[in-house]
C-alpha cells in the first residue's frame, strides 16, 4: 500500500507542474502556480518521510504535515476551479481522495494507541 501511496502522491505532483506550465500569464496564476506546486511536491516528499517513521507518534506527526499540504494544494486548486482558468476536477478528485486515506490512516493509528492504553 506504501508503495501504491507514493507512486499517486509523487503522480499527483507531476501532474500538477504540468498544469501550472499550461496557466494563462498573470500576476494572480503565477503567485497561485507558486504556492500549488510548493504544496504539492511537498506532500510526496513528506509521505516518503511518513514512510520512514520510528514510532506511532512520529508517523501521527509526520501524517499531519502530508494532511495540510494536500489540504493547502486542494484549496489553491478549488481557487484555479473558480477562476475558470483551466479543468482540475481530476485533480481536485486526486486530492480529495488522497485526504481521505491519510485521514483514515490517522484514525487507524490514534485507535490502535488509544486501544493499547486502555488494555494496559
Amino acid at each position: 500500500m506504501q508503495n501504491l501511496i507514493k507512486q499517486r502522491t509523487k503522480k499527483f505532483a507531476l501532474d500538477i507542474l504540468n498544469l501550472v506550465e499550461v496557466l494563462p500569464n498573470s500576476v494572480g496564476t503565477k503567485i497561485i502556480s507558486f504556492q500549488l506546486v510548493k504544496s504539492s511536491t511537498s506532500v510526496g516528499a513528506n509521505y516518503r518521510a511518513v514512510c520512514r517513521s520510528r514510532s506511532d507518534k512520529e508517523f501521527i506527526s509526520k501524517m499531519h504535515i502530508v494532511l495540510e499540504e494536500i489540504d493547502e494544494s486542494a484549496y489553491w486548486l478549488e481557487l484555479l476551479h473558480e477562476k475558470r482558468w483551466v479543468d482540475v476536477n481530476n485533480l481536485l478528485k486526486e486530492a480529495d481522495e488522497l485526504i481521505a486515506i491519510f485521514v483514515s490512516s490517522l484514525k487507524t493509528v490514534k485507535s490502535r494507541i488509544n486501544n493499547s492504553k486502555t488494555s494496559k
